[in-house]
Parts: C-alpha cells; sequence; structure tokens
C-alpha cells in the first residue's frame, strides 16, 4: 500500500470520528479501572514523552551513520508541536472531560500533540530502522489512544494528531533525502 493511500485512509478514518467522538469517550470511559488508569496515565505522561524524545535520539546515535538523522528527527518533532499548537489555538475545541491535567487553564483538544508527536519519527524510524516499524506503530498507537483513555482528546483529535505527526515526519525525510537540508545547514553554521 502506497504512503498516499495511508493518507487517504487516516483522513477517512478522522471525517468519520467526528461523528463518532462523543459516544467514542463514553465507550471508553465505561471500560476505566485502576489498572488501566495506572498504566495509561503511565504512557501518557512518562513513558511517551522519554521514548519519543530519548530513547529514539538514542537509536540514531547508536550508530555513527545514523546520526545524521538525529537533527531531521528532532525537526520533525519541532514542526510537529508548532504546527499542532498553531491549530490548538485556531481552532480552540474543547477537551471532552474538561481542562488540561498538564495546563489546567487550556482546554484545547484539537489535534493531539502526543499523538503528532508519537507518529512525527515514523518515516525516518523506519528508513533507517526498518525491524522496529511495527514495534513504534504500536507504541505510538498505545500512547494516541492513552489520550481517549484518559479524557483529553476525541478520536477526531487523535487522528489528525497522526495525520499531522507522519506528514511532517515524511515532509523532513523528504527534505534531507532529496535536499541534505540539515546536513547542510549544520556545515554552514559550523
Amino acid at each position: 500500500m502506497k504512503k498516499r493511500d495511508i493518507f487517504f485512509i487516516l483522513i477517512a478514518i478522522m471525517l468519520v470520528s467526528f461523528i463518532f467522538d462523543n459516544d467514542l469517550v463514553i465507550l471508553v470511559s465505561n471500560i476505566e479501572n485502576n489498572y488501566l488508569d495506572s498504566f495509561f496515565d503511565w504512557i501518557t505522561n512518562f513513558i511517551g514523552t522519554i521514548v519519543i524524545l530519548l530513547l529514539m535520539t538514542s537509536f540514531f546515535l547508536w550508530e555513527t551513520r545514523k546520526r545524521e538523522w538525529v537533527l531531521p528527527l528532532w525537526m520533525s518533532f519541532i514542526a510537529t508541536g508548532l504546527v499542532t499548537l498553531f491549530l490548538k489555538i485556531i481552532v480552540d475545541r474543547t477537551r471532552p472531560f474538561g481542562a488540561s491535567l498538564l495546563f489546567p487553564g487550556w482546554n484545547t483538544s484539537f489535534p493531539s500533540w502526543h499523538a503528532a508527536a508519537a507518529f512525527a519519527g515514523l518515516a525516518i524510524l523506519d528508513k533507517e530502522f526498518p525491524k522496529l516499524k511495527w514495534f513504534w506503530i504500536g507504541f505510538a498507537s498505545l500512547v494516541a489512544f492513552s489520550r481517549i483513555y484518559i479524557g483529553v482528546h476525541y478520536l477526531s483529535d487523535v487522528m489528525a494528531g497522526v495525520i499531522l505527526g507522519y506528514g511532517l515526519g515524511l515532509l523532513m525525510l523528504r527534505l534531507e533525502e532529496k535536499y541534505k537540508t540539515f546536513r547542510n545547514f549544520g556545515k554552514k553554521v559550523i
């Protein structure tokens, strides 16, 4: 399946999810229990950030020939963060159950930054570590679902984050492959 086809499928899921957002939030809230609460809280608040930012970077630093991908990887995270913040301000969609856990005064949910960040590195990771692709898709999906489970995002928020993160990751990959954007940038700065 081509990447373009994957994007169309993800966009279709996101558009359909707007219809079922409230029902899905209620459905997921009905499966809550102490064990899942602890697990998904741990995934969303601790493991997600540590693995996304530190472990992925460590993979690329481990092998000398892959170090050139650290800057494109971080640029995909930074671009994802900036675009997500911009969209949150523009769309200003209220979270399913009110305030954010980390930023209580900020109630915007669309799109999910956690989902976007989890999927932003996938394109580069898939190119350099193809054996880890399915592990990462599974992990990123857990991070994305955790946002719905803890009640701070709708499915459409998460799907928009997945599309945004993966799309920006692909963009950074293409820029580096075609134009050596980040390697040339590093040489000009130093």
